[in-house]
C-alpha cells in the first residue's frame, strides 16, 4: 500500500508502486494531458519515475515555474541533437534551463557558426520535437559514463564527471542522443511545438577567463506558437526600452573605454535624477527615525577579514592595495556594513538608546568579469541606499516589519504596484557556504518568517538564496512587460555583531549582543534606475522627471515672454527650460516627445496677449490655453497622486 500526499494536502492510496503520471491521470485524464513535470519528497522525478514508497507529489504544468524549467531544460538537449547532427564532431558542455529560456556551451571545434545559421538549426529541433521522443533517464556508473565521454575525446564532460560521486550519476536518452544529466524532463520532445534561438556568444568553460572559450546559444522555445509570437513581441518592446539606449538618448549616465569597464558615468540630467531619489528616501528615512552616515570607500584587510566578506568574496575581488609601509593593505569598499558595525562601536550604547539606524548611500566595488558586466544592471562600482539597524531582540519584529512598510512605499511612489516577496533561506546541505551558528540562523530565519506572516504577505520560500551572514527577505518586482526583478532586500543578522563584538547595556545592567538588520529598498541606485527607465519607458513618475516642461516660442518675438514663464514656474518649483533655437516648431515638438518631457508650453501672440499658456502633454494631448497658476495646480495633483508622505 502506497500513500501519496498532494499539496492541497490529499491523500491517494494505491495498492501497488506508480508513476507520477499515473496519480496525475487518476486525477484526472484533463489534468494529466497538461503535466510536464513532476517532485517527490522535493526531489525533481521524471513523470515516468516509478513511485515506491509513501511521499508528497507536486505535479507541475506549463503554468508553473518548475514546469516551465523542465521544459527549457529538455529543449536544450532537443537543441544538444540538433547541433550534434548538423555539426560533427563537436563537444557538448553544459545545457541549463534559465530564467527565460536555455542555453548551450558548446566547442565547435573546427566549425564555425553565427546567428544567420540559428533558422537551420531550429527548423532541426523542430524536426525532431515532432517525432515524439520519449525522455529517459537512467543511471550509469561513474566509469561507464568517464569511459562514454573519453571514447568520443569530450574533456569537458569528462571533467564534470569526475568531480561527480559514483552513484550519483545519470545519463539522459531520447532518439538516437545521449547526455550526462541529473533529470527533471518532460515526457517527450512532441510538447515542444515552438523554438526561437535568440542569440550566439561567447563564453569562458567555467566562467573561468584562462579556460576555452565556448560558444554560447541561447533560445527559448513555447508549447504553443502564440505564446512565442507574443514572447517575440515583448522582446521588440523591450529593445525600445533598454536603459542602456535610453539612457543614452536621454543623457543620464555614459561608459568610458579609458575610464574601465563597468564603471558608469553620469550626466547632469542622471545625477539630478539620482540625486531626487536620494532625497526622495532621505526624507522618508528621516521620517523613520534613521541618521545619515558617511564611510571611505576603502578599509583595511583586516576589516573585511573581521566581517567574512574576505574569506568569501577575497580571491574574486579587487585585489588588496598596498602601501609603502610594509604589511599594510586596503581594500576597495565590498560592502557598507563592517564599517556601520565599527560606527556603532564608536560608542557604548543602553538598550534606552537603541534602536540606532545607520542609513548612507556608499559606494561599492565588486568585481564582475567582463563577460557579466550589463549596462547599470550589473557593473563594478555602485552605491547602495545601505542602512544597519541595530536592536534589542524584542524589538526585532517591530523593526522589521517597519522595513517592509518602508520599502512598499518605495515601490508605491515609483509605480510598482506588482511585487511578491521570497523569503531566502541557508541551504542545510551546504553550510560552509555560510557563518554563524545553527542557533542565530534558526532566529534569524524564524524572525522573518514571523513578519511576512503576521503582514500577510504573498511569500515564496528558496533554500540556499540567503546571504552568507543571513536569511535576507527579497522583493520580486515585476515590470511593464512582465519580467521579473529582485529590487529590495531585508536582512537578518546575529552574526556580524558577534564577529565585530557589538553590545548594549541591557535593564539589568548586563552586556548584551543587539541584532543587526541590513536593508536597501532600491538595492543600488544603478541598479534601480536601469530597471525604472525600462519599466516606465523613459516616462518617469511626474514628481522624478529631470525636466518636467519644456517652453517652446512660436518665434523670437516671444521669447521675453517665454523667459518671463519659465520664472513663474521656477517660482512655483517646476522644473523648465526654453527652447529657443531657430527650429520649426514641428521638429521642436518632435525632439521634446522624443526627451520624455512631460509637458510643452507653446507661447506666442495669443498666449502673450492673455498672459497665459498653451499646454500640449506627452503623447500629443492639447489642454489648451490656460494661466501658469491653473497649470502649476496640475502640476501639483499629479504629482500627489503618486508622491505621497510617508507615515510611521
Amino acid at each position: 500500500m502506497i500513500k501519496i500526499t498532494l499539496p492541497d494536502g490529499s491523500i491517494r492510496t494505491y495498492d501497488n508502486s506508480l508513476t507520477a503520471m499515473d496519480v496525475a491521470k487518476d486525477i484526472s485524464e484533463g489534468f494529466a494531458r497538461n503535466v510536464i513535470s513532476a517532485k517527490f519528497n522535493d526531489t525533481t522525478i521524471e513523470t515516468s519515475t516509478l513511485l515506491t514508497t509513501d511521499g508528497n507529489l507536486t505535479l507541475y504544468t506549463w503554468k508553473n515555474e518548475e514546469g516551465k524549467k523542465a521544459f527549457w531544460h529538455s529543449s536544450a538537449h532537443v537543441l544538444a541533437q540538433a547541433l550534434e547532427e548538423l555539426y560533427p564532431g563537436i563537444k557538448l558542455t553544459i545545457g541549463p534551463a534559465i530564467d527565460n529560456g536555455f542555453y548551450y556551451d558548446v566547442d565547435f571545434g573546427t566549425h564555425a557558426i553565427s546567428e544567420k545559421d540559428l533558422k537551420t538549426v531550429e527548423d532541426k529541433m523542430i524536426t525532431i520535437s515532432r517525432e515524439k521522443h520519449d525522455f529517459s533517464l537512467r543511471e550509469i556508473s561513474k566509469a561507464d559514463a568517464l569511459s562514454y565521454y573519453q571514447e568520443q575525446n569530450n574533456e569537458y564532460k569528462v571533467e564534470l564527471i569526475e568531480n561527480l560521486e559514483d552513484g550519483t550519476i545519470s545519463f539522459c536518452d531520447h532518439a538516437t542522443f545521449t547526455d550526462l544529466c541529473r533529470g527533471g524532463h518532460i515526457p517527450n520532445t512532441g510538447i515542444i511545438k515552438a523554438v526561437k534561438l535568440l542569440s550566439v556568444a561567447g563564453a569562458y568553460w567555467r566562467g573561468d577567463e584562462t579556460k576555452t572559450q565556448l560558444t554560447r546559444i541561447y533560445g527559448i522555445s513555447f508549447p504553443k506558437q502564440k505564446e512565442l509570437k507574443e514572447y517575440l513581441e515583448m522582446l521588440e518592446e523591450a529593445k525600445k526600452r533598454d536603459h542602456r539606449k535610453l539612457g543614452k538618448e536621454l543623457e543620464l549616465f555614459t561608459f568610458s573605454k579609458k575610464v574601465g569597464q563597468g564603471l558608469p558615468l553620469w550626466l547632469p540630467k542622471g545625477t539630478a535624477l539620482r540625486h531626487r531619489l536620494e532625497d526622495f528616501l532621505k526624507k522618508a528615512q528621516t521620517t523613520a527615525g534613521y541618521e545619515m552616515v558617511i564611510s571611505p570607500h576603502i578599509g583595511q584587510k583586516e576589516l573585511y577579514v573581521t566581517s567574512g566578506h574576505y574569506e568569501k568574496y577575497g580571491e574574486d575581488s579587487f585585489q588588496p592595495i598596498k602601501t609603502p609601509k610594509m604589511d599594510e593593505e586596503f581594500l576597495l569598499k565590498p560592502m557598507n556594513c563592517p564599517h556601520h558595525c565599527e560606527i556603532y562601536n564608536f560608542k557604548p550604547y543602553s538598550y534606552k538608546e537603541l534602536p540606532k539606524r545607520f542609513a548612507e548611500f556608499g559606494t561599492v566595488y565588486r568585481y564582475e568579469q567582463s563577460g557579466e558586466l550589463h549596462g547599470m544592471t550589473r557593473v563594478r562600482c555602485f552605491t547602495q541606499d545601505d542602512a544597519h539597524i541595530f536592536c534589542t531582540p524584542d524589538q526585532l519584529d517591530a523593526e522589521f516589519e517597519a522595513v517592509i512598510d518602508l520599502v512598499e512605499y518605495v515601490f508605491t511612489s515609483l509605480g510598482f504596484e506588482n511585487y511578491s516577496t521570497q523569503v531566502s533561506l541557508r541551504d542545510p546541505e551546504n553550510p560552509s557556504k555560510y557563518i554563524g551558528s545553527d542557533e542565530n540562523w534558526n532566529k534569524a530565519e524564524n524572525a522573518i518568517l514571523k513578519a511576512v506572516k503576521s503582514k500577510g504577505m504573498d511569500y515564496v520560500v528558496e533554500t540556499g538564496e540567503a546571504a552568507f551572514y543571513g536569511p535576507k527577505l527579497d522583493f520580486m518586482v515585476k515590470d511593464a512587460l512582465g519580467r521579473s526583478w529582485q529590487l529590495g532586500t531585508i536582512q537578518v543578522d546575529y552574526n556580524l555583531p558577534e564577529r565585530f563584538d557589538l553590545t548594549y547595556k541591557g535593564s539589568d545592567n548586563e552586556l548584551h549582543r543587539p541584532v543587526m538588520i541590513h536593508r536597501a529598498p532600491f538595492g543600488s541606485m544603478e541598479r534601480f534606475i536601469a530597471i525604472l527607465l525600462e519599466h516606465t519607458g523613459g516616462n518617469f513618475p511626474l514628481w522624478l522627471m529631470p525636466e518636467q516642461v519644456i517652453i517652446l516660442s512660436i518665434s523670437e518675438k516671444y521669447e521675453k515672454y517665454a523667459k518671463n514663464v519659465l520664472n513663474l514656474l521656477e517660482n512655483h518649483e517646476i522644473r523648465a527650460l526654453i527652447d529657443n533655437r531657430n527650429e520649426t516648431m514641428g521638429k521642436k515638438i518632435r525632439e521634446a516627445e522624443m526627451k520624455k518631457i512631460p509637458y510643452m508650453i507653446i507661447v506666442g501672440e495669443n498666449e502673450e496677449n492673455e498672459n497665459k499658456i498653451s499646454i500640449r502633454k506627452h503623447g500629443g494631448e492639447d489642454l489648451g490655453m490656460i494661466s501658469v497658476d491653473e497649470f502649476s495646480n496640475i502640476i501639483d495633483i499629479e504629482v500627489n497622486k503618486t508622491l505621497k508622505k510617508f507615515n510611521v
